[in-house]
């Protein structure tokens, strides 16, 4: 209903202008009615029984995604002789070396020193290019298998994260030097947490 009061509202804005104008109606109305009719499509209702089949279909292929990235994950560990631990939601983690400041919360704010890089090896990212990244833990704006990983740790910890795409940038990547379904590693230091 909304869409026909709006082509409604274009269709005699665009009269009025066409009459100032002196132009020849007809035509530009008959060029925008074959637009708009062209541009109708009949929208199918969709049963239960298919939308569960979609969702299982989906579900299903999420799970072999993900089953597949904690296999390159462990792989990849495995390669480079790393003692990691993986969280329920699919995060690797080690501590490199402990600090001795108090453990970082939910609202802190706190600042990194970091390199990204990929599995292959390509550096993304840096906080010697870039500067620290400071974000308030919790509050989103960075990948959630960063916000979870830095809540395993303490100010002054190093420590090294393996981020499988549903915790880092998922389907699509960063759009500059992430590519899509990227698994990314993270090497830490927290510099600082503040209430």
């Amino acid at each position: 209903m909304i869409m026909r009061i709006e082509y409604k509202n274009a269709l005699t804005d665009l009269k009025m202008n066409l009459v100032r104008q002196g132009r020849n109606i007809t035509g530009c109305l008959l060029v925008l009615l074959l637009l708009f009719t062209g541009c109708r499509r009949e929208e199918k209702q969709v049963t239960d029984e298919e939308y569960r089949r979609t969702r299982e279909a989906l579900v299903g292929a999420n799970r072999i995604l993900v089953k597949k990235d904690n296999e390159k994950i462990r792989a990849f560990v495995q390669r480079n002789n790393w003692t990691m631990q993986q969280t329920p939601s699919g995060l690797w983690y080690m501590v490199i070396r402990e600090g001795n400041g108090r453990p970082a919360r939910t609202g802190d704010m706190i600042s990194l020193a970091y390199r990204l890089k990929l599995l292959d090896g390509t550096l993304c990212y840096t906080s010697d290019s870039l500067g620290l990244k400071h974000f308030r833990i919790g509050q989103g704006g960075v990948e959630s298998g960063l916000e979870e990983g830095v809540l395993l740790l303490k100010k002054g910890d190093s420590a090294r994260f393996i981020l499988p795409p549903h915790l880092a940038h998922g389907l699509t990547g960063d759009g500059n030097r992430i590519p899509a379904r990227s698994i990314i590693l993270y090497e830490i230091n927290i510099k600082n947490l503040e209430e």
